[in-house]
């Protein structure tokens, strides 16, 4: 038959859109043409399969051929289609079953020796090829991230003739197996913190509700140590959470090493506003996508460029970035806890409290106004606890391990898995996730409560958002004191936990 059709899967942001390759032989002067949106690395890959073809002891047919890419609207880009391709040309030349093809997808790069190699974003391939009913044929390089589905029957090969040994039955390719990973929790402990009982209780508020945090104090007080402990104290990932983090590391071409942990991403201040959100011409994830379900911490926060930090509102209150281009818009999940630590002055040592500490602060007012409000309002709204984090004492320093009485991260986690618990039962959600009707049905405050916020509100002039946000702070605390309702005593401790002064 002079006519095949193969199944594969394009690449579109965290999607992975079904292609159809159609291949054709006719009459005429030997070529080979590919149509369908294809991008340069797929115009080449006519020049890779026909190598790998005749390097595999395969005859490369002497005809027309015309491939076509469909849907044709779809950009087709990378080497991903280069096994699909050589398929369709074998089949369509009566060197394979063509009936072999109807219930299997192909991905995967040829070498030119007929080697396969592996690409990237195969798990959202492998996921997608679950939900459509058939199997999946991937490069050897790509079998762990196809095992991480056990909803799709995926095989892994070296090389074309493998694959091909396969379909003509004659040999079985292996079976990828479903092997759950071993939850690994490289994070650093609590336990190795000495002192800021402050900052502690407020890291986990936030980790029990999912609350940003921003930590602000002099130099060398801890805020990175304290910062890169949360995830310690964070609820495990389930496996569909772990899976999605993987598929999207998968699009960078990384591997999401620890498994059921937060991920933690912290990008130097000097990041751009695409490594930040993502995007290029053949758009990525960025930073806010590695860190979904899990945490960015943003170190001297004003140092990021303005329009860097002003792209972070829209993803901090929906969890997803939206990234349009010419050719199609883009959607990748963000729905992260956004950590952010800075210094209270251009020097560090404005209100440094520490008695062994001699530095004294050189900024002027005007200074210090300009380096905070590199720091826009409508941003510092969007953050829910503001927490200084001052210097240790002598005394807290030179203490004695054995006279520490640090918790381990492992009793916090349990604190905050009970007040998770709690959260989802009655509203199947962080308390930082709550919409404000979802605020008024479950979080509702009596007149002593209301009376207190009202007082604040004039004080402090809050706004709106900062009203609710107190609200779902004070729920927080609520929860992990197991308390039925909001009281005046967590009203006043989430009040307390927003003070920073611009």
């Amino acid at each position: 038959m002079s006519l095949a059709i193969v199944h594969t899967r394009a690449r579109l942001g965290i999607d992975a859109p079904a292609v159809t390759v159609e291949v054709h032989l006719s009459n005429g002067l030997p070529s080979l043409s590919i149509v369908g949106l294809p991008e340069t690395a797929v115009k080449e890959s006519k020049d890779r399969v026909r190598s790998a073809l005749i390097n595999s002891q395969f005859e490369f047919p002497s005809r027309r051929i015309t491939i076509n890419l469909a849907p044709a609207d779809l950009p087709k880009d990378g080497s991903r289609f280069d096994l699909a391709i050589a398929m369709g040309i074998l089949a369509a030349s009566g060197q394979v079953p063509e009936a072999s093809l109807k219930k299997v997808e192909f991905i995967g790069e040829l070498a030119l020796t007929g080697e396969l190699r592996g690409v990237n974003g195969v798990l959202p391939a492998v996921i997608a090829c679950g939900q459509s009913g058939r199997a999946l044929i991937v490069a050897k390089d790509n079998a762990h991230e196809a095992g991480l589905c056990d909803s799709t029957k995926s095989y892994s090969a070296s090389s074309l003739l493998s694959v091909c040994a396969h379909l003509n039955t004659s040999s079985e390719l292996p079976l990828v197996t479903f092997t759950a990973p071993k939850m690994a929790n490289p994070v650093p402990d609590f336990k190795e913190v000495n002192g800021q009982l402050h900052a502690k209780r407020a890291l986990e508020i936030a980790a029990a509700g999912g609350h940003n945090i921003l930590l602000y104090g002099p130099p060398g007080t801890g805020k990175t140590m304290l910062a890169s402990r949360l995830p310690s104290i964070m609820p495990a990932l389930r496996q569909a959470q772990s899976v999605e983090v993987a598929s999207i590391y998968s699009l960078c071409g990384h591997s999401y090493q620890h498994w059921q942990t937060p991920p933690f991403r912290a990008p130097h201040h000097t990041a751009s506003s695409v490594a930040l959100v993502g995007g290029g011409s053949h758009p990525k994830p960025g930073e806010i996508s590695l860190a979904h379900n899990g945490v960015l911490f943003l170190d001297e926060l004003p140092e990021f460029q303005r329009q860097v930090l002003e792209v972070l509102r829209e993803p901090l209150e929906s969890g997803v970035i939206q990234i349009s281009r010419a050719t199609a818009q883009l959607s990748f999940p963000a729905r992260f806890q956004l950590v952010a630590a800075m210094n209270p002055c251009p020097c560090g040592y404005l209100s440094s409290r520490s008695a062994h500490n001699q530095q004294r602060c050189t900024c002027t007012h005007e200074q210090v106004q300009r380096y905070r409000k590199k720091i826009s309002g409508p941003l510092l709204d969007r953050i829910d606890l503001h927490v200084p984090v001052n210097s240790l004492s002598i005394d807290e320093l030179n203490l004695p391990a054995k006279q520490q009485a640090n918790e381990p991260s492992e009793l916090i986690r349990l604190r905050v898995m009970a007040a998770r618990i709690l959260q989802h039962k009655r509203q199947n959600c962080n308390n930082a996730d709550l919409s404000v009707k979802q605020l008024s049905e479950y979080c509702s405050i009596g007149k002593p409560e209301r009376e207190l916020l009202g007082r604040a509100i004039e004080t402090l002039g809050l706004s709106a958002r900062a009203y609710h946000r107190i609200i779902k702070v004070a729920q927080t605390i609520a929860d992990l004191a197991a308390a039925p309702s909001i009281d005046p005593s967590h009203i006043a401790e989430a009040l307390s936990l927003r003070n920073f002064d611009r």
